[in-house]
């Protein structure tokens, strides 16, 4: 009897399948690289570490963000992100410096890091005037994030954005971030 408890002991786990919903196990997204599957990790017993499992920064520069950074941009969460991610007309913008980009991002984002937000609306579709930019006729909707609910980056980006002429309607606020998408155990690409 004691062999087979020690059998037991050393057989690998089977683990559950950990999908993004009941009915959706992975979604393929288009990147600049080519299609990338966004899944969850499978490892039952995966934890969060590094950088994005400290919980207690000083407050300054690392104090809790609201869900709705400026008048007129919409709080969204996961789900709704795939679905940005998914949408060839929509722009998933990563608002955090270029260095924090290039060590692993949602797939198919692109980086505009919060200092540059309000000067490349060109990019967006805008045109340039003095006092910013005219953003009139159809433009894409962005969803903006950054590091997690503490990280002030994307609130940041999208009151430049809204301040240089991007309609506030168009801004979507991914609050979760960097932090919420690893916790969650879902796909994390290098930025390039």
């Amino acid at each position: 009897m004691r062999w087979l408890a020690l059998l037991l002991l050393a057989s690998p786990a089977v683990a559950d399948p950990v999908g993004i919903t009941p009915d959706v196990m992975s979604v393929t997204v288009q990147t600049p690289s080519g299609p990338v599957e966004i899944s969850r990790l499978q490892d039952n017993a995966a934890v969060i570490e590094g950088e994005f499992a400290r919980i207690a920064r000083p407050c300054p520069n690392f104090c809790i963000q609201p869900m709705v950074p400026a008048p007129g941009v919409t709080p969204i969460g996961e789900l709704e992100l795939l679905e940005f991610l998914a949408d060839p007309e929509a722009v998933v913008i990563d608002g955090r410096i270029r260095p924090e980009f290039e060590a692993g991002t949602i797939p198919g984002a692109v980086s505009v890091p919060y200092t540059e937000a309000a000067d490349r609306l060109g990019e967006l579709g805008c045109e340039p005037d003095f006092e910013g930019f005219i953003c009139e006729g159809e433009h894409p909707r962005v969803a903006l994030f950054c590091n997690g609910p503490w990280c002030g980056q994307s609130p940041t980006a999208a009151r430049r954005m809204i301040e240089a002429g991007y309609p506030a309607e168009l801004i979507h606020y991914y609050r979760g971030g960097m932090q919420m998408w690893r916790m969650l155990g879902l796909t994390v690409v290098p930025g390039s």
